[in-house]
Order: C-alpha cells, then structure tokens, then sequence
C-alpha cells in the first residue's frame, strides 16, 4: 500500500472552451466502483442532448482499479488521456466525466486528446484536491477521571481523535503513523502514569 494518495474533496464541474466546442469536467470522489459508476450516470442523465459523455475513474489507494470510456469519440482520444491526467496526478478514489457539445469544428486526434486531458487537468487545477497519508489505528483504554484530560493532551499534541467510547473504561480510538508508534507509547504511559492501555489496530488512510 502506499504510504499517501491524492483525491477530491468534493464534487465539481469546471468548464472549457476549444475551438467553439464545450467541454465540461465533472469530478467526484468515489470510494467504491459502483459509487463511480452512479456518478457517471447521474451525468449522462443530465446531459442526455450533448455528444458525448466521456469518464475515467481510479479506485484503490494503489490504483488497482482503472476504467476509461470514448463515448463515440476516435479511439484512445478521451478517456485514455483523462485517465492518464488523473494517473499523473497520483489521484486515487475518484471519478471524472467530461461532456462535449461539440460546435462544428473538428479537432483531430491530437486535438482531442489535449482537450480532453487538459479539461480533466484544469478541473483539478480549480477544484483542488487533499492528500490522503497511512496510519496505524490504535486503541488507548484509560479510566473515567483521566479520560478527559488525555483526550485534550491528544488534540493538542495534533494526535486525530477518530472515536470515544464510554464504558466501565473510557476507549478512545486515534490514528497514527507507523514511525510515531514507539513515542507515542512512551508519551501514553508517562501522561497516564502507566495505567492506560494500548493496542495497535489495522490500517486506514486519513486526511494529511
């Protein structure tokens, strides 16, 4: 798994212009194939009178999934440079569908293909996007009259607190880079004196 990957933090359309035809870039995160997929019919459905309605989309924080449609346009000239834009940007977990009104000017090969890829570019440009990092989840159990003050010291110290429970202990879950684990422990049992408890979870990624 990598350690970081980039995506969108929102959906949203940017609009272009090339030689009077239209190209509008959509963009959207998406966590699952399917979520991609409804994306790009939902746009489809809202642009049912333009020409084409091309898409890519990347799913897996290691890309394993990667998709990529022409719609009716020449042959590796639309989908392929927007999934390539998409890849160069190291974006992962994220969909893109440009539609063309085309405006009766042919571009050729090359021109669609800078069309395409460049609608996908500047969409990311303007829209921005978030880098998402690794991290180790990690539950502290500590009882109920510490509870409070540790989870203050975890904020402040910029530790993310993703969840807290209240039982006979209080259980709170944070994230953590690998590398911090050891210091973390340190810092954990002299901010408790030694009675917290400690347990390193699986992996997730996280807003960097």
């Amino acid at each position: 798994m990598p350690d970081e990957y980039r995506t969108v933090a929102h959906a949203g359309v940017h609009e272009t212009e090339v030689n009077r035809s239209r190209f509008l870039c959509a963009l959207a995160p998406a966590a699952t194939e399917q979520e991609a997929q409804d994306f790009i019919a939902a746009v489809r459905k809202e642009h049912t009178d333009a020409s084409h309605n091309c898409f890519a989309y990347v799913i897996g924080a290691d890309g394993a999934i990667q998709k990529a449609s022409d719609d009716g346009e020449p042959g590796g000239t639309a989908g392929v440079p927007m999934l390539q834009m998409l890849l160069r940007r190291d974006m992962r977990y994220v969909v893109a569908v440009v539609t063309r009104y085309y405006g009766g000017v042919k571009l050729g090969a090359g021109g669609l293909i800078r069309a395409y890829g460049g609608a996908v570019g500047e969409a990311l440009d303007t829209l921005g996007s978030i880098t998402r990092r690794r991290f180790r989840l990690a539950t502290v159990t500590v009882d109920h009259h510490r509870a409070g003050k540790l989870q203050n010291d975890l904020r402040a110290t910029g530790r993310e607190v993703r969840d807290v429970r209240y039982g006979e202990a209080v259980t709170i879950e944070i994230g953590l880079p690998d590398a911090d684990v050891p210091a973390f422990e340190a810092w954990l049992a002299d901010a408790t004196a030694g009675t917290a408890g400690f347990e390193l979870g699986g992996e997730a990624y996280g807003d960097a």
